[in-house]
This record gives structure tokens, sequence and C-alpha cells, in this order.
């Protein structure tokens, strides 16, 4: 019989296990939010028992917002870029960011089904605060999706309005709640029980100063045997707690940072956030959508403009350590999502169990790297 993690009711961080991804040190919270301005809200839709009629529950999802910028994000606009690495899925609003290399508006996630229902409201909040939005010009949200048909009765389209303004009203600075919270509710990663996970680094001075890179990711996709936590085979070592199905599911990764960079810079940094996914064992399957969005908080770029806007940016030959943070705060996100979730059970009775941290720190210190379980209080 399979054995739940028995520090199940104790989730933590990878760190938290001893488990650090990469030389480069984190910011002060190890999260998006480390990039000032950055801000990050959920609001989670659970409810239901998992007998219910399909169409009536039980609701396993929720939202998330992440907001660029506090202030007044609709007429200064961010520099942006956006990579899939396989594109069975959906991200509206990332033609508009290969076009024009700017983000406006919050990136929201929700499940594959609500992104209709999260568009909507989100243009809804934001003309509220925006008298001029939808005159002078059309409000098109970033919205990116998952899907978590396994555990969340998507037929049921449980996230409504007031969901999708709680989640933008709750926006904030700080630690990020992770795992089963917000968009990631339902999802499910290698077979264990996936969710929101984030992470950031600070990269050496360029200059004189330092720059902050923060991911966050909501993980939903993965195969239990290709898991590799720091180059261990943790999904060949821990081969049961198997769900009843498996879904080639979909990830979508934000980056944020303050390092000057141009819009073809950004798409160059979600591309390093794929080679975080594969670090963790992703290799895009046919049915996952993968997609990256990057922006830089360095520039403010207004809507309306009557002269030459100046960009300044980093030199590529200087991306180098920019690049590793990328790759390594993705990796870290996905590992963080793994170890704060907890077991769910969804539609039908499915079951994602959580990956177990207790067996997670005995394959790691197997395979030579400490790791250890935090002592409760």
């Amino acid at each position: 019989m399979p054995t739940v993690d028995a520090a199940a009711s104790a989730r933590t961080r990878a760190r938290d296990l001893g488990i650090a991804v990469g030389p480069l040190p984190t910011g002060p919270l190890n999260a998006i939010t480390d990039v000032p301005g950055v801000l990050v809200g959920h609001c989670t839709v659970s409810w239901g028992e998992p007998e219910s009629p399909r169409g009536s529950g039980p609701a396993r999802t929720g939202v998330t917002a992440i907001v660029p910028r506090g202030d007044d994000l609709w007429h200064d606009r961010v520099v942006a870029g956006a990579f899939a690495a396989n594109g069975v899925g959906e991200v509206v609003g990332m033609n508009a960011i290969r076009e024009w290399g700017l983000i406006e508006t919050p990136i929201m996630l929700t499940n594959s089904q609500s992104v209709g229902a999260v568009y909507d409201a989100t243009v809804r909040w934001l003309m509220a605060r925006n008298p001029l939005g939808g005159i002078e010009d059309a409000i098109m949200p970033v919205v990116g999706e998952c899907d978590d048909s396994m555990l969340n009765d998507i037929r049921g389209m449980h996230v409504h309005a007031e969901h999708v303004h709680a989640a933008l009203d709750s926006a904030a600075s700080g630690p990020v709640a992770e795992g089963c919270v917000g968009a990631g509710t339902g999802m499910t990663c290698f077979d264990f029980k996936g969710g929101i996970g984030t992470s950031s680094r600070v990269v050496e001075p360029y200059s004189g100063r330092s720059y902050t890179v923060g991911v966050l990711a909501m993980t939903n996709f993965g195969v239990r045997d290709r898991l590799s936590v720091n180059g261990v085979p943790v999904g060949r070592e821990i081969a049961d707690l198997m769900p009843l199905e498996h879904r080639e599911g979909s990830c979508i990764v934000v980056l944020a940072t303050d390092a000057p960079l141009s819009a073809r810079q950004c798409e160059r940094m979600a591309k390093r956030c794929a080679l975080g996914l594969a670090v963790t064992g992703s290799y895009a399957a046919d049915g996952s959508g993968e997609f990256m969005v990057a922006f830089t908080t360095a520039h403010r770029v207004p809507r309306v403009t009557t002269a030459p806007v100046a960009v300044a940016s980093v030199g590529n030959d200087a991306m180098f350590g920019l690049f590793a943070a990328a790759v390594d705060a993705t990796a870290e996100a996905v590992y963080n999502s793994l170890c704060a979730a907890t077991d769910a059970v969804g539609r039908d009775g499915n079951r994602s169990y959580a990956l177990p941290l207790d067996r997670l720190v005995e394959v790691m210190g197997r395979f030579g790297h400490a790791a250890r379980v935090p002592q409760a209080g």
C-alpha cells in the first residue's frame, strides 16, 4: 500500500530541505516579489464533494494575478518578451507581446475553460480604474491557462468575476503563497500534486549595482520517471503514489527582473526559463503547452509618445548571469510548487498525492546530496 508523507501537514520549500539550485544567492523572499514593484494575488476556488455530478462540482481551481507594477501600468507599460517551448495551450495576449515587446495589463493565470471569464472580468476591473480604457484603446489582458480537469470539474465553469477581482485586489508585495493556491489549486506536476511555485536570484553587479530575477511558475506538466531534483532521479526512486490517470498538462512561467533589457533580450530570458523546466525533467511533451513570459520593470514606455523612446539595456555579452538566474530560479520554482503542495482529491474521486518530503530527503541523501526535513516548532 502506498505510504503518504508523514510531514504532509507541515509542507515547506525546497531550500528548507537543504535543496538549493545553482550558486547564485536568492532575494530576501526567494520570490518573484523580490523584484521591486511586482505584486502577486491569489483567489482559490475549492469546494464540493468528489462525487458531485459533472457540471456542479467539485471546484478545484482559482485565479492568480501577477502585476508588473502597482501604479499606472496602462499608461506606462513594461518591456516584455515571450516564448513557447510547446504551443498546445493558450496565453491570450502573447501575440501582442511579441509584436510590441510590451505588457500593459496584469498577467492572469487560471484553468483552460475559464480564460474567457478571467479575460472579461479583468477588462471590467481595469476599465473601472482607467476611465479612458476602451476609449483611447482596447484593453487586452494577458491570460494564461493550464488544464486542471483531472481534479477540477471544468464543465462547471466555477471561476467567476468576483474571484478574478479578489485576486487582483489582493495583489501585494511580500511573501507569495505556493502550492495548492489560486490558479494552481487543481494542477499536477510529474504525477504529484503541483501548483504555484516561485523563486528569485540576485545577479552579480553590472556597472556597480546588482539586479534581481524573479520567477513564478504554474506547474501542471511532466512524467513521473523524468522528475529530476538537482540531477537526482527522484521520479524513478519514488515510483508509487501515482494518480489513476496521467495528463500531459502544461506550464506557465512568468519572469520579472529589474535589469534594463530590450524586448528581444526579454524573449531571450523567457527561452532560458524553458531550460529551467528541462532541468527538472520537462521535454515539452506533445500535449503540454509550455509558455514563458518575461518582463523588466526598468523601463516605463508611455502609451502616447511624441518623441523617440530611449530604452537602455545591458550588453548581450553581459547577460550570462541573468541567463543562469532565469534557469535556476525556474527550476527552484518548480521544486517549490511540489514541496508546498498537499494531497488533493477532486473530480470522480481522482487523487493527486503530494511529493513525500521525508522520502525526497532520503533519496537526495542516498545520492550524496545533503538534505533534511525541518523540525516542527
